[in-house]
């Protein structure tokens, strides 16, 4: 997994409604990509619910929120459509930015093994660095400890 410090991997991913987002193309901002499994299963929409409901405490931050599965566009559209999530979702559907970002693993469940995403958030700063990383984050946790990080970055 990508650590602090490490320059951010470049990224095309086409979003909910099919257009292209290029992180490149959002120098000058912080962006907070955090990815998770799977649209539409528990954790992953309370922690999308999350990002939704604490959208203006984002925006105070100065962070654009992205969120990046491996799910098919469609899912996704679904998914935003579904819990009003009024953000960048990305479709990963083939895993590159997972695996850039080594949030692409070995998973085990019920003793089977298989390859998942693994729930992970990031903070780029505007200059295209990794300024936080926040491995296997909790969904109920993950808002109080992103904003916490943005303000703290920001007093630095």
């Amino acid at each position: 997994m990508l650590a602090e410090g490490d320059k951010a991997p470049d990224f095309a991913l086409p979003d909910q409604h099919g257009e292209t987002v290029r992180l490149k193309d959002l120098r000058g901002e912080t962006v907070v990509p955090y990815s998770y499994p799977k649209a539409n299963t528990s954790g992953c929409t309370t922690q999308a619910c999350g990002v939704r409901d604490r959208k203006a405490d984002y925006a105070a931050a100065g962070a654009r929120v992205i969120g990046v599965s491996p799910d098919e566009v469609k899912d996704i559209d679904k998914f935003a459509g579904k819990h009003d999530l009024d953000f960048t979702l990305l479709a990963d559907a083939e895993q590159a930015v997972a695996e850039k970002y080594g949030t692409w693993v070995e998973k085990s469940m019920y003793g089977n093994k298989y390859m998942g995403v693994q729930r992970a958030t990031f903070i780029i700063d505007p200059k295209g660095k990794i300024a936080k990383v926040f491995p296997k984050v909790q969904p109920k946790k993950h808002d109080e400890l992103v904003l916490k990080a943005l303000g703290e970055l920001a007093v630095a």
